[in-house]
């Protein structure tokens, strides 16, 4: 089966191209140095000169050909279709490993070097031939020598200036200019052709000049050459006679024939009605039309049969010159140049005919054979006319190399099949016609390779979830390898999920993170199989949660955007402001934190579009918003003053810019130049969509307005003021208001008023006419005039008389509206009587009831106010008080003779008066009336604590009552314990005497709180309650002692354990806490490892805390939540340690706002933690069973000692005899070393060493007092130690056990 090979890699961009899934073939072997490494390729050429060079002649000339191949190819050249013998020129140098020419033509002429140059690059495996490279000197010649005569020229007349420049290489630019350098000015009617010639449509008189100049530049050369200057003399024959025109004729050209008069346009360029322009396709195509004609005439374009070509079409040279860029076939036709002015149009057809050079359609490609594969060449090219095909091998003409059995040509195409190794070759195609040729290498590698997987191995693609991914599987061999995907073993077919593309790369279309994970792809041909792994990692999107938001911000202020995102954790992302998508100011005012953007004094220029961009490596998002910056408005402008009349006025105006923000209302202020000159007053408001208002007006007012604008912001500033507009004077149109009459004494009467304002006056010499009179007395009215004033007394009155008052403004003009009577009274004087018939009725000891009679109004001497009763406590009658009461005062209206009198104190004695009051003052008070109030409940005891605090008993102290309210008659004393969880137990109740200032509580729990509570009694029953807590201290047997070590003898007495400690900051109790001050005492006690606080708190539970720090340590407070209770245990502190506690209340936002003081605790030092089993019943059943045994064993050793007969060794035994080795106590019969009063002693002798061995003390018996083991020895007879030594020999060989048998103690521990 034929296969079309082609290598899937060229580098990096062909690497590129498989990422983005493009499916193409590669023209060459992949370049990877590990691919190349020993795999042959026959040459291709890869950098060449232009098929046409133009050199410069000062320079050497450098003719590039480049070539690659493996092993590396060497290089050849032809010239003009010879062989050139580089080496034989020693002008000519080739550079090291490659194919390019430099000439050095110092000396020489370049033209020695002009010619066509052809590169060959060959190697074992082929030739590659590169393009027929023409070279050609670059010319710059000088301008021909010529005598330029004067051109004549009748004035309207057309002209051409020619230029004729000399034929350069390649042809120069052509501009005219004069002799100062400047060109010349070009227009509608004078313009420069493609040939450079000069056209005058018409000429004017102003073109008459001597420095027409043409000049040529030489772009290669850089050199400028100028054409000697043109006089053109321009006539106007018309104003000339003869003789005139004979002197200026003489010696020069003349154009025009006929007359200069206005004229239908002409073509100079091209002449006729029709011409044609070849052009070839790809170039650019330039069409001109130059007219004559008087006037001007002017150029249109247009294509017959068809549309300028969209986009590609321009027109230069004032319309005179229609350029197409990148002509196509389409482009070709009839294009009609149309002339035209008032006296008639021209038009003119230019026939555009598109040749084209060859262009590729299919440009033969590089082919990779496996021995044994079949494979094509083609060669497609076009163009117009049709280009001819030939082929070539290795340069060489297909017609003439050497016969192929495996190669034919059919079509244009080079057919190869059943190819052999060794048949590599490059072969040319070459497409000309008579615009140009293209000549292509393409060559045929027959390689047999294993397949190389070419992307790198463990490769990690990292993308975003729901995008695409593209797992890459570049890959080589020859044959072509087969590609097989695989994911964590299992294989992937192409089909919905997942895409194969035809390079191999494997594309899953939307990655989700399922899909994460290792794959692995397989090439596979005839020759092996080659594996490669990558790794697919998909990733959580980049998300902004919080997007910046619309604002609207006033000028000067902050406005701040957040920009908060959400992101795969392994994906740092980078944040970008823009603004209007362009960076943001370089200003310090912008301040860009982790998520958000800050502007600071916000100006006008702030405002705009402002986009925050997340980035990370794989994706972004972004958000905007607007930032709108307003300000007060600006004021109004154009005030003007229309329809004016005599008590009113038009105001129009123009409003400001609104600063972003809408107009509320206009605001119309007006200042009084007259009566209040510099102050502006607030006269109306509009809404803010009106510009005018009708504005009443007052008379004799000088009113100037202006107005001010309002948004929501604020007011604006105030507009310029209108022009003064004057009101004529009138009678005042209102009184004097707030018309008040007060009797101030008893014989006078003030009328008061509030004066009219310079804007009500109406008119000069404003006055106020006062007038009085008795009420209900048949008299005249009294009146007088007064003027700048407010107030008038009228004196002479009898005593609170009812009077009528008016008060009347009048002016120049005439007097104000009829005023209104106002009423009114003269002054008050005291009252004469005192109220009579005074009684109290005490009801109970808190509460009393006063009544009297009411006084004669006629003894009030004004208007009767009410009455006043005062009452004072004198004394209780249970004590005598330090000092007298102050006395307390009851006010009553008029018609009130009866009121209770509360919060009295029982069992006192009161005194209490009344007296009637009216404006003036108070009247004289009644006789004093001394009553007494019975007993009542007492206030509640005084100090309450709790003392002497043991372990199950506690002393409960008082005081008697601040206030008695009667005989004490005892006190109810009530008292339970708390537990924990703050729930109460049972009550108790205990009746005291009224003697009985404390009580002492027995039989009460260790370590408890109790509650007590304590009411006083009198014959009236139970006063308040107060209360009080306290703690019996802990049990010391929950204390334990450390153990004596077995063998040392008796350990010294232990200290016994710290007790304990109670301790008080304050005294324990106050009937109330002071203002302020939520707690009360606080106590502790503490054990080695932990401490119980309590205390008294009045404030919220909720919010108590418990706090503590090492003493003299600089670490901070450890703070513990309560839960509610008043009791805390503080566990985990370190034995031997001093801490300080404190406990504090706080507020919701955690500040401390109660505390108290600091308690210094000391932890003490850490005791024996060893596991107290003395106590324990089994321990003993078990101890006893032992020592029965042990009993035996020595009862059985002695018999057997006492038998051997060698030697007495009891009483050595009796004199060793350790005295902690007592087997039972002779009184109790139990133990010597266990005691059950002792709870944390350990068993004595029985400690055991943690590596579980017995340590052998001295109290224990040794053979070394015997004269064994070791050096000391008896000095006995021979006969102990001969005994003794026997038996050592054999206790060795039983473990040396008969050593230990006289310990009972060891015996025990080797049991155990």
């Amino acid at each position: 089966m034929d296969r079309k090979r082609s290598c899937t890699l060229c580098g990096g961009a062909v690497m590129l191209l498989l990422l983005l899934g493009h499916m193409t073939n590669a023209l060459e072997v992949p370049l990877d140095p590990k691919v190349l490494e020993g795999l042959p390729q026959p040459p291709t050429i890869t950098h060449q000169s232009p098929k046409d060079y133009i050199i410069d002649p000062r320079e050497n000339i450098i003719i590039h050909c480049e070539a690659k191949g493996k092993p590396h190819p060497s290089f050849s050249w032809t010239r003009n279709g010879t062989h050139f013998d580089v080496e034989k020129d020693s002008k000519v140098i080739m550079k090291p490993n490659s194919g390019t020419l430099v000439i050095d033509i110092s000396g020489e002429k370049a033209e020695a070097y002009e010619g066509v140059y052809q590169c060959i690059a060959r190697n074992e495996h082929g030739s590659a031939l590169s393009n027929n490279i023409v070279i050609r000197q670059s010319r710059s010649p000088l301008w021909s020598k010529e005598k330029v005569e004067p051109i004549t020229v009748q004035r309207g007349m057309s002209l051409v200036l020619q230029c004729r420049p000399p034929a350069g290489l390649p042809p120069p630019i052509i501009f005219w200019m004069d002799n100062n350098f400047q060109r010349l000015p070009q227009n509608s009617r004078v313009s420069q052709a493609l040939n450079g010639d000069l056209y005058f449509s018409n000429v004017l008189m102003d073109d008459n000049r001597n420095d027409y100049i043409c000049y040529a530049r030489f772009p290669h050369t850089q050199t400028i050459q100028q054409k000697q200057p043109i006089t053109v003399n321009v006539l106007d024959i018309e104003a000339m006679n003869d003789t005139v025109l004979a002197a200026f004729l003489n010696g020069s050209d003349f154009w025009g024939d006929s007359p200069s008069g206005e004229r239908a346009p002409t073509f100079m360029q091209p002449p006729g009605m029709h011409s044609t322009s070849m052009v070839l396709k790809g170039d650019t195509l330039q069409l001109e039309c130059l007219a004559d004609g008087l006037p001007t005439p002017d150029i249109s374009w247009s294509k017959v049969n068809g549309e300028l070509p969209s986009g590609r079409f321009s027109f230069h040279s004032f319309q005179k010159t229609l350029k197409i860029t990148e002509v196509t076939d389409a482009d070709g036709g009839d294009y009609r140049c149309l002339a035209r002015n008032r006296l008639g149009s021209n038009h003119h057809i230019i026939t555009v005919v598109v040749r084209a050079a060859p262009f590729w359609i299919s440009a033969p490609q590089n082919l990779i054979l496996a021995p044994k594969e079949s494979g094509m060449l083609t060669c497609r090219a076009d163009g117009n006319p049709k280009p001819t095909v030939t082929w070539s091998v290795n340069g060489i003409p297909i017609e003439n190399s050497h016969k192929d059995p495996s190669r034919k040509i059919e079509n244009g195409n080079i057919i190869l099949s059943d190819v052999q190794t060794g048949s590599s070759a490059v072969y040319q195609c070459n497409a000309s016609n008579e615009y140009g040729y293209l000549l292509g290498n393409a060559f045929v590698s027959v390689l047999a390779e294993p397949p190389r997987v070419l992307t790198p191995p463990n490769h990690v693609y990292s993308v975003i979830t729901n995008s695409r991914a593209l797992l890459d599987c570049a890959s080589f061999g020859s044959p072509l390898p087969k590609i097989t995907w695989f994911k964590n073993g299992q294989s992937v077919l192409d089909g919905d999920l997942y895409i194969i593309h035809k390079n191999n790369t494997l594309e899953i279309n939307v990655a989700r993170p399922v899909h994460s994970g290792k794959y692995t792809c397989i090439a596979s041909n005839s020759l092996g199989n080659k594996e490669n792994h990558v790794y697919l990692e998909v990733k959580e999107p980049t998300r902004i949660l919080r997007q910046p938001e619309y604002k609207v911000v006033q000028r000067n202020s902050v406005a701040e955007f957040e920009c908060k995102v959400k992101h795969d954790p392994t994906l740092i992302p980078s944040m970008i402001w823009l603004k209007d998508n362009m960076e943001l100011p370089d200003d310090s005012r912008f301040e860009v934190g982790s998520d958000s953007l800050t502007i600071r004094d916000v100006r006008e220029d702030d405002e705009g579009n402002y986009t925050c961009i997340r980035n990370t490596t794989l994706d972004q998002d972004s958000a905007s918003a607007m930032l709108t910056v307003v300000e007060q408005p600006d004021p109004p402008t154009d005030l003007e003053l229309t329809d004016q009349r005599e008590h009113s006025v038009r105001l129009t105006w123009t409003p400001g810019y609104e600063n972003n923000s809408p107009i509320q209302l206009f605001l119309i202020q007006y200042e009084d130049s007259l009566h209040k000159p510099g102050v502006w007053v607030n006269m109306t408001e509009v809404s803010g969509t009106r510009t005018t208002v009708n504005l009443e007006l007052s008379p004799y007012v000088y009113y100037s307005f202006r107005v001010l604008a309002l948004n929501e912001v604020g007011l604006s500033q105030p507009s310029a003021p209108s022009r003064q507009y004057r009101t004529n004077p009138a009678q005042p149109d209102v009184n004097p208001s707030d018309v008040e009459v007060v009797g101030t004494s008893p014989d006078s009467l003030t009328i008061t008023w509030r004066e009219l304002t310079g804007l009500e006056s109406n008119g000069p010499g404003l006055q106020y006419n006062v007038s009085w009179r008795q009420k209900d007395v048949d008299q005249q009215w009294n009146s007088l005039s007064l003027a700048n004033v407010s107030q008038y007394v009228v004196t002479g009155t009898p005593t609170f008389t009812p009077y009528e008052v008016t008060v009347q403004a009048v002016n120049d003009y005439g007097p104000g509206p009829t005023p209104e009577v106002v009423l009114g009274y003269s002054g008050e004087d005291l009252p004469t009587m005192a109220p009579e018939n005074v009684k109290v009725s005490v009801q109970n000891g808190t509460m009393a009831v006063v009544s009297w009679d009411a006084v004669p109004l006629s003894t009030v001497q004004g208007r009767l106010n009410g009455y006043k009763v005062s009452y004072w406590k004198l004394r209780s009658l249970h004590k005598q008080d330090p000092e007298p009461k102050k006395p307390q005062e009851l006010i009553f209206q008029e018609n009130e003779t009866e009121s209770l009198l509360l919060g009295l104190h029982p069992y006192s004695q009161y005194n209490l008066n009344i007296r009637a009051f009216n404006g003036k003052g108070d009247g004289p008070s009644s006789p004093n009336q001394i009553f007494e109030t019975p007993e009542g409940v007492p206030g509640p005891p005084a100090d309450l604590k709790v003392e002497n605090l043991n372990l199950d008993s506690l002393v409960v102290k008082w005081a008697p009552p601040v206030e008695y309210n009667g005989h004490l008659t005892g006190y109810l004393f009530k008292y339970q314990p708390i537990n924990t969880t703050d729930e109460l137990g049972p009550l108790k109740e205990l009746l005291l005497a009224a003697n009985e200032t404390s009580v002492t509580l027995d039989n009460l729990k260790h370590s408890t709180r109790y509650k007590f509570y304590l009411n006083a009694k009198t014959v009236k029953g139970y006063g308040p309650t107060v209360t009080e807590e306290g703690v019996t201290i802990m049990d010391e047997a929950l204390i334990r002692h450390p153990a004596v070590e077995v063998g040392k003898g008796s350990a010294p007495p232990t200290p016994p354990p710290t007790p304990p400690v109670t301790q008080f900051l304050q005294p324990p109790f106050h009937k109330a806490p002071p203002a302020g001050r939520m707690f009360g005492s606080v106590n502790s006690s503490v054990e080695e490892n932990h401490a119980v606080i309590s205390w008294e708190y009045s404030g919220p539970d909720r919010n108590v805390y418990v706090e503590y720090v090492v003493d003299n340590s600089k670490d901070p407070w450890k703070t513990e939540y309560v839960n509610g209770t008043r009791t805390y245990q503080i566990r985990g502190l370190k034995p031997g340690m001093s801490y300080r506690v404190r406990v504090v209340a706080k507020d919701h936002s955690d500040a401390t706002v109660h505390s108290t003081e600091e308690l210094l605790i000391t932890v003490p030092a850490m005791t024996s933690k060893q596991v107290d089993i003395a106590t324990q019943g089994w321990f003993i059943g078990l101890m006893c069973a032992i020592a029965l045994l042990i009993l035996v064993l020595l009862i059985v050793c002695f018999i057997k000692r006492n038998k051997g007969g060698k030697y007495p060794v009891k009483e050595k035994e009796d004199a060793h005899q350790d005295p902690e080795i007592q087997p039972m106590k002779d009184d109790d019969g139990t133990f010597g070393e266990y005691s059950d009063t002792e709870d944390h002693k350990p068993l004595k002798g029985s400690r055991t060493p943690s590596n579980g061995t017995v340590k052998k003390d001295d109290s224990d018996d040794s053979l070394v007092d015997y004269g064994e083991g070791g050096d000391g020895q008896f000095n006995e007879d021979g006969s102990f130690i001969g005994q003794y030594s026997g038996k050592k020999e054999k206790d060795t060989a039983e473990g040396n056990e008969s050593s230990e048998a006289p310990s009972p103690v060891n015996a025990m521990n080797s049991f155990v």
